[in-house]
């Protein structure tokens, strides 16, 4: 199944100081981090949506596609990133750069069980709730076009028979510059 990442880095970070996507971790900026990641578990192509800014992404085989409605809030992302797929994408891993504990093992688990059932959409669990990473077939794709706002797509998953794959660590995200120690 021909299934492609696209990361929503286009936020400002207004409480980081800066775009999310641009700090560091361990080294590495997140957005190059969360890229490596998707890279790794085959999804082809890997889409980054970012802000007005340089995303440095030289040297890995990751498309940046500004955002220039940014400030909406991560619907205008999702929505930016499927006008950006190529024909034929039959399903999209949505993920952030926020999430330290996600990896590409997880992202694995996530797309093998997608795999299992790929009609319905699979995510992590976490928190009582669904979220990202999350996975959605092509027939969703007009759904997650007509998001408004800073909404993401939680309620789509809620509202289908969403496969879930445990991932507690998944509340742990990077909001605050204290979160990044």
């Amino acid at each position: 199944m021909k299934t492609a990442a696209i990361i929503l880095a286009a936020g400002a970070g207004r409480r980081m100081g800066g775009p999310k996507a641009l700090l560091s971790l361990a080294g590495e900026t997140l957005l190059r981090r969360t890229s490596r990641i998707a890279l790794d578990t085959g999804c082809r192509p890997v889409l980054a949506v970012v802000g007005d800014w340089d995303p440095g992404l030289d040297g890995l085989e990751v498309h940046a596609v500004p955002n220039p409605d940014a400030a909406e809030g991560m619907a205008s992302s999702i929505r930016t990133g499927l006008t950006a797929l190529p024909t034929g994408t039959e399903a999209v891993l949505l993920l952030t750069v926020d999430q330290p504990a996600v990896d590409a093992a997880l992202l694995r688990r996530l797309l093998e069980l997608f795999g299992r059932d790929p009609e319905r959409p699979a995510a992590c669990a976490y928190a009582g709730t669904l979220g990202i990473p999350a996975i959605f077939p092509h027939r969703l794709f007009p759904d997650l076009r007509t998001l408004q706002g800073d909404r993401g797509a939680k309620a789509i998953l809620l509202r289908e028979q969403t496969t879930a794959l445990p991932f507690p660590e998944g509340v742990l995200d990077l909001d605050r510059p204290e979160d990044l120690l």
